[in-house]
């Protein structure tokens, strides 16, 4: 049952980190600093005050920064490496998962996050034309606070953290298949 539960939890932190590499790093490595999680070594090193202190920098300044369009896209390009790399640790970080093989956790994590990343990449730009970049601090805003939520779900209750990132999968395929539909006709 622990795997199960450290799989999910490690699904949840991955997605999250698709949205924003920044608030599940944070999360974790603070929860792990108040010894509510436990990490594996070396990602325990998240736990470290120094790393905390740069995650939560070079986190607020992409939090800014994610709301400004021009500067979003740019954030995005780099947040295709950064984003998937962030989901590749925190899925391997988790004590859960233990049994699973290192490389592959980390290939799991990679694979999530990034493809959490592609598809919010891929729908900015529509965010962007559709308002004149108006929306996308709003959508930016919203990414976060599902990432903030999702991360926080992965932690505490790992099968909700998975059925909500399965019902994001799901709409944001029904958003680009009738997307996909309009155009062709």
């Amino acid at each position: 049952m622990e795997l199960l539960s450290g799989l999910l939890s490690s699904l949840g932190l991955s997605g999250a980190a698709g949205l924003n590499a920044f608030i599940p790093l944070l999360l974790v490595g603070l929860l792990s600093r108040a010894d509510v999680v436990h990490l594996n070594a070396p990602f325990d090193l998240l736990g470290n005050p120094w790393v905390l202190l740069g995650v939560a920098v070079v986190g607020l300044l992409d939090f800014v920064g994610d709301k400004i369009p021009g500067v979003d896209h740019v954030l995005h390009v780099a947040g295709g490496v950064v984003n998937a790399a962030a989901g590749a640790v925190l899925f391997a970080a988790q004590s859960g998962v233990a049994d699973v093989p290192p490389a592959l956790s980390m290939a799991l994590g990679l694979i999530v996050a990034g493809g959490v990343q592609a598809t919010r990449t891929a729908v900015r730009p529509v965010a962007t034309a559709t308002t004149a970049g108006l929306g996308n601090p709003v959508v930016s805003t919203v990414e976060d606070g599902t990432s903030l939520m999702l991360s926080a779900l992965a932690v505490f209750a790992p099968l909700v953290a998975a059925l909500l990132l399965a019902v994001i999968v799901v709409g944001v395929y029904r958003f680009w298949s009738a997307r996909r539909v309009r155009r062709l006709t």
